[in-house]
């Protein structure tokens, strides 16, 4: 008989250890592994770790095999695994009612449970009994799946498991946006039960999601049935919110230990190395003591101060935990793991050497690693007073099987029985390597042959739509519709995917179904449902966005390949030419590069095969699976109806359709339109028969004149001035002005009430004779408020012509008019919501910025703190804008283009916790003011004319603080809007804008300025302007027009105030202050010292507890002033000064200094331009003052802070000049 080698029998005593300390606990039925002999509860978490051990173990049998008794041994043990996970399995499957309901509500009541009884694979506690929600627990078991199934382990058995597994992918996809219990099951480190987002929850869903992509849950033996399907866009999403979070694990966790598992094995989800490094130093340098890391700062888990009695703390008695949190080697094992895996052999070898030092010897001199380490009671003092100097004791479970076990799989690694690649098949390791450089393929389709004549004129050749048959084309929405069949099965009543929006990533792959290849078109040239599409500008700001962004994202093997359509809408308004702008892109596509993104352009014959496939099988015929069954339940958009079809209905034509093609061209139909409007009255006057600016009853009044209708004219103060209210230009700028009224539905009821019996017919017909397209929306604007939007108007002797149709007629045809205004307002009265609102708000939200619509104050001014569902959101941002549709569009128009940002841009972004979409639009106007030199009126009306490009661009602007130019040109003929379109340009070092820089040019704009104003002010003879075109109020009549130089201070707090922007560490230094303080008043509200003993300076949470104080200042650049005043405490705070005082009211120091500038400003004799703010009494001048400077802010608040800080500053110091 052969001797045993040396290798063999080191591999036998890992074995025993496994045995004796690992399986001895696992349920011969269930194959669950209880958590020790006292805990026999089965956590989802802890048995995947422990059973990677088993796993290992079984590895390195079937790798050194002696004798055939290893590889008997080899198969034991890996079908020990394969028992574990099918055990946790059938207790998912149990549950399947769960992952239904969660994937569409993602509530903590309906997630799948975080324990089960070990012996029956039953649930153990209620729902609302324990911290079930654990997203990093599902994708964990997820991620092992696939690294187990890659390795050879055969786990999943049926095409309903199958089915499961990728509803379990629903269930994780959304991570980047679900607040869960995370790690330690007990989210908000106040341990209250509060979930919030966790960045473990994050990358372990990351992780996950890119392992089983694409993968065959039957190895070997499988087909496209068993293949798992994940979308890239979701991937992408968790990748970017973890970026935006790490090192900071959660809003109450400034760092976790538990980030090991992310930033390195399991996981490595992180794929900047730097990033791993910096969270690594901040986890070594803040948690590590001498037994193994702290969970997390002021974790108070067996602490000896922590009361057993209670299960949640008291915000304020975290601080007792401070210095005292217990110590747990299973943090250790990890950073051996880590060692192995970066081949660093000295921290392997410190790692070890530590481990060994710590774990407890057991009977037979087997290793134990012990759950954590404690101080002991006695000690408390002593360790708070010099941290990691008292000698701890074990406590909690021995062994800790999840330590344990990644102590036994680090051992077989750094021992050589196991290479990294054995653990990791999937090469997951490689996820830092840097990634070769993106060449986007493009290809740009006509959408019939005019379109593609129009553009070979230009020396410009592409195919059409019906050239590259038999590639099918189609829109990106029908990809969601497809998508929402993955998943499906009977059996379980699984419904499959929720109909979600896929991003560009989805869309740049080709896909086979059913043999034929797809192509998709991106969402953002879908003018399926919101007015963005429409303008051609933006659509080439977004296909740059996206450019850029697939070159920055795309992962997949192969190109990308984008289809960009040029369809009829992207041609110019008399329909002879491709709209300039379209044409640019084109050619500037042509030369390689665009926005910065390397790209291809060609045929897509070109691309075939260099291209990225996806095959859709389960939409096969022998699926089973029906495309037509329930086409009402949740694979349809919620906005099916709108107006706006396919625009590749007829590209594709077949003598006998399949189902597959019946099915898409059904989704199709349902969302075009028909064209119920009469045609415009050809007249010769061409001026408008309804400003903007009449009021409703002078539209009835004019109408029943016409009409011969007995209406008699009412005064206006009847209820119909409150119609006026929305036809009317808003005025944004007046801060006194009580923008958003309340009770507009009571209002409108009444009206309805006393106009019940007018005659509407007579209206209906009006419509024919309207020349213009405001005309046609002043008509139905009235018949909207009296009879409602579903009444039968029956135009031209059709019966279903409802006020709805009418307005998504008209809405079609200003969107062909680029009436911006018009079409902003008919979103509204349609209630028309962006498809991507509750994605983009997500995205805000995810990147922990919180959000509020509506103006300031409270409670007009709504916080949103957590993704809501679509009509949730919808409802509470019309409710915020006081029902003013036209606010409560333009809301939904800032949140996504604040998303866009937060994507490419979130530089633009950083120190800014909190966007007030109001405030954000009330700046706009006020800087339109501000540049066009005009009324808050007329400022805000071209508010609403921009065009979505340029809106984009003003906000741009904002949020960079850069100077910008406006530039007025007079509309076109055909145009109705009463106000000049102007658009937005950047000023360079120059001053000016490109335009500008000719004399003549700008002789010339002035010119057409006045000439317009003046026609203008004759027609808007209720709201005339100033004779100086100045804004009357601003702020408590503030005069905007400046000079160049003067009031650029002012803009600067302003725009500062208004998206929330403090000084990098301001949040830090406030903490500090607070240490040394009994509070801070803030405009009478009380920031108290005893926050700092429930969070730390670094914590999310803190910082937004600051800035909701902050928040409560209703001006800016007041609100920005007072930021001025803390940061110059800030000073105090560093000096070796114990207290600073009781409560300081920073109020009081920017008086103090206001007072200081105007006696100064007296002493030297301005007295008649010291004009106060009503609001706050703060000179306007010195608002307007540089922080520095010998008459600059920061030297009065210092003067202000020495006097008021006066008895408390040091005798010695200098005395205040």
């Amino acid at each position: 008989m052969r001797s045993r080698s040396n290798s063999g029998v080191r591999l036998d005593g890992y074995a025993r250890l496994v045995q004796q300390t690992i399986l001895c606990h696992q349920n011969p039925v269930t194959g669950l592994l209880s958590a020790s002999r006292e805990q026999k509860d089965a956590w989802v978490r802890d048995n995947i770790y422990s059973i990677l051990a088993v796993w290992g173990l079984g590895m390195a049998y079937r790798k050194n095999a002696d004798r055939d008794e290893d590889k008997a041994k080899a198969y034991e043990l890996e079908q020990n695994v394969v028992k574990l996970m099918r055990g946790l399995l059938q207790c998912m499957m149990r549950q399947v009612e769960k992952v239904e309901r969660f994937k569409h509500t993602q509530s903590t009541k309906d997630s799948l449970h975080a324990k089960y009884d070990t012996a029956t694979c039953g649930t153990v506690v209620g729902d609302d009994q324990w911290g079930h929600l654990q997203v990093d627990a599902i994708s964990l078991f997820l991620l092992f799946l696939a690294q187990m199934t890659a390795s050879g382990l055969h786990i999943i058995f049926t095409f309903d498991e199958v089915a499961f597994i990728q509803n379990l992918v629903f269930y994780i996809e959304a991570a980047y946006k679900v607040a869960d219990y995370g790690m330690w099951e007990r989210g908000d480190k106040t341990n209250q039960g509060i979930p919030e987002l966790n960045a473990s929850s994050v990358g372990m869903a990351k992780a996950a999601l890119e392992a089983i992509d694409e993968l065959d849950l039957f190895g070997a033996y499988g087909g496209h049935k068993s293949v798992i399907h994940v979308l890239p866009d979701e991937v992408e999403h968790c990748q970017s919110i973890l970026f935006s979070m790490l090192p900071r694990a959660s809003t109450s966790k400034e760092i976790d230990a538990g980030l090991l598992s992310i930033i390195s094995f399991p996981a490595f989800a992180v794929e900047d190395m730097n990033l791993v490094n910096v969270t690594k130093s901040e986890i070594i340098s803040k948690l590590q003591g001498r037994y193994g890391c702290c969970r997390f700062l002021r974790d108070g888990y067996k602490t000896p101060r922590e009361d057993p009695s209670r299960l949640h703390y008291d915000p304020a008695e975290l601080k007792l935990f401070e210095n005292i949190e217990c110590e747990w080697p299973v943090f250790w094992t990890y950073f051996i793991i880590d060692g192995v895996f970066n081949e660093d052999a000295i921290q392997v070898q410190e790692y070890r050497e530590a481990l060994e030092g710590i774990l407890i010897r057991g009977k037979d001199g087997i290793h134990l690693v012990p759950e954590l380490y404690a101080v002991p009671p006695d000690k408390v003092d002593e360790e708070y007073k010099n941290p990691h100097t008292v000698d701890r004791v074990p406590l909690g479970k021995l062994p800790h099987l999840w330590g344990q076990s990644l102590y036994i799989l680090g051992s077989l690694l750094a021992e050589g029985f196991l290479a990294v690649g054995e653990i990791d098949p999937l090469n997951r390791r490689f996820s830092t390597s840097v990634k070769p450089d993106v060449v986007v393929q493009v290809t740009v389709l006509a959408e019939n042959s005019h379109i593609k004549e129009l553009l070979r004129k230009h020396g410009i050749n592409v195919q059409s739509i019906a050239d590259i048959h038999p590639i099918r084309v189609q829109p990106g929405r029908i990809l969601s519709h497809l998508y929402a069949k993955l998943g499906r099965n009977k059996n379980m009543k699984l419904s499959g995917r929720p109909y979600r929006h896929i991003g560009v990533l989805g869309t740049s792959k080709l896909y086979i179904i059913r043999d034929q290849i797809f192509t998709f078109t991106p969402q953002f040239t879908d003018q399926h449902h919101f007015y963005l599409a429409l303008d051609n500008e933006m659509i080439v700001e977004m296909l740059r966005i996206e450019l850029a962004y697939l070159c920055t994202c795309w992962r997949m093997t192969g190109r990308p390949t984008l289809t960009f359509p040029v369809t009829h809408t992207m041609l110019t308004n008399d329909g002879s030419d491709i709209h300039p702008a379209v044409l640019s892109t084109i050619r500037k596509l042509e030369d390689g590069y665009f926005g910065g993104a390397r790209v291809k352009l060609g045929n897509l014959s070109e691309f075939l095969t260099t291209s990225f496939y996806t095959y859709l099988t389960f939409l096969d015929p022998d699926c089973g699976e029906k495309l037509f069954e329930n086409t009402s339940e949740g694979s349809f958009s919620p906005d099916s109806d709108s107006d706006l079809g396919g625009y590749l209905e007829e590209s594709y034509n077949r003598e006998s359709e399949d189902e597959l093609d019946q099915y898409i061209n059904h989704l199709l139909q349902s969302t075009s339109s028909r064209c119920y409007l009469p045609p415009l009255c050809k007249k010769s006057e061409d001026h408008q028969v309804f400003s903007a600016t009449h009021s409703t009853q002078d539209i009835l009044s004019l109408m029943a004149k016409a009409k011969g209708l007995e209406i008699p004219f009412v005064p206006m103060t009847s209820p119909t001035k409150v119609l006026s209210a929305h036809r009317k230009s808003l005025n944004l700028v007046d801060s006194s002005q009580p923008l958003l009224k309340k009770g507009f539905d009571g209002d409108f009821q009444r009206l309805r009430g006393d106009y019940s019996d007018m005659d509407c017919e007579n209206l209906v017909e009006q419509l024919k004779d309207c020349s213009n397209l405001q005309n046609q929306a002043d008509i139905l604007y009235i018949l909207y408020i009296i009879k409602g939007p579903n009444w039968d108007t029956n135009l031209s002797g059709q019966h279903g012509v409802t006020v709805h149709n009418l307005l998504s007629d008209l809405y079609g045809k200003a969107g062909l008019n680029q009436e911006w205004g018009l079409i902003r307002y008919i979103s509204g009265l349609l209630r028309k919501k962006v498809e991507v609102l509750s994605e983009a708000c997500t995205d805000l939200l995810s990147h922990q910025k919180q959000i509020t619509v509506g103006l300031p104050p409270e409670p007009r001014e709504k916080t949103i703190s957590a993704p809501l569902p679509p009509e949730e959101l919808t409802k509470l941002i019309y409710e915020a804008s006081g029902q003013d549709i036209s606010i409560a569009v333009l809301t939904q128009e800032i949140v996504v283009y604040l998303a866009m940002y937060v994507r490419a841009q979130p530089s633009l972004f950083v120190e800014m916790l909190r966007l007030r979409i109001g405030l954000i639009i009330q700046v706009m106007a006020t800087e339109l003011a501000r540049s066009l030199n005009c009324s808050g009126e007329e400022a805000s009306e071209s508010l609403m004319n921009l065009s979505p490009f340029d809106m984009k661009n003003l906000l741009h602007h904002i949020l960079s603080g850069k100077e910008f130019g406006v530039e007025r040109s007079v509309h076109p003929i055909h145009s109705s809007t009463s106000s000049p379109a102007i658009s937005i340009h950047e000023i360079g070092h120059t001053g000016v804008t490109k335009t500008d820089r000719s004399g003549i040019t700008r002789l010339r704009s002035e010119m057409k300025q006045m000439t317009r104003r003046f026609s203008a002010d004759e027609q808007r003879s209720s709201t005339p302007t100033s004779p100086t075109g100045t804004s009357s109020s601003d702020s408590g009549g503030y005069h905007i027009g400046w000079g160049e130089r003067q009031g650029q201070w002012l803009r600067r707090r302003r725009l500062d105030g208004a998206i929330n922007r403090v000084p990098v560490g301001f949040y830090e230094k406030v903490w500090k202050i607070l240490q040394k303080c009994h509070g801070l008043s803030i405009d009478g509200y009380v920031l108290p010292s005893s926050t700092t003993r429930e969070m730390t300076p670094h914590e999310i949470k803190f910082a937004v507890h600051v800035e909701s104080v902050l928040n409560r200042v209703p001006q800016p650049e007041y609100r920005q002033l007072l930021v001025e005043a803390i940061m110059v405490l800030t000073l105090l705070s560093d000096t070796e000064m114990d207290s600073i005082g009781g409560i300081i009211h920073v109020d009081q120091i920017v008086q103090m200094a206001n007072q200081l500038f105007l006696q100064e400003q007296v002493s030297i004799g301005a007295t008649d331009t010291l004009e106060k703010d009503q609001a706050t009494g703060i000179c306007h001048y010195f608002y307007d003052s540089a922080p520095s400077g010998a008459y600059g802010t920061m030297t009065y608040l210092t003067k202000a802070v020495a006097s008021h800080m006066q008895e408390l500053l040091p005798s010695s110091g200098c005395q205040m000049q």
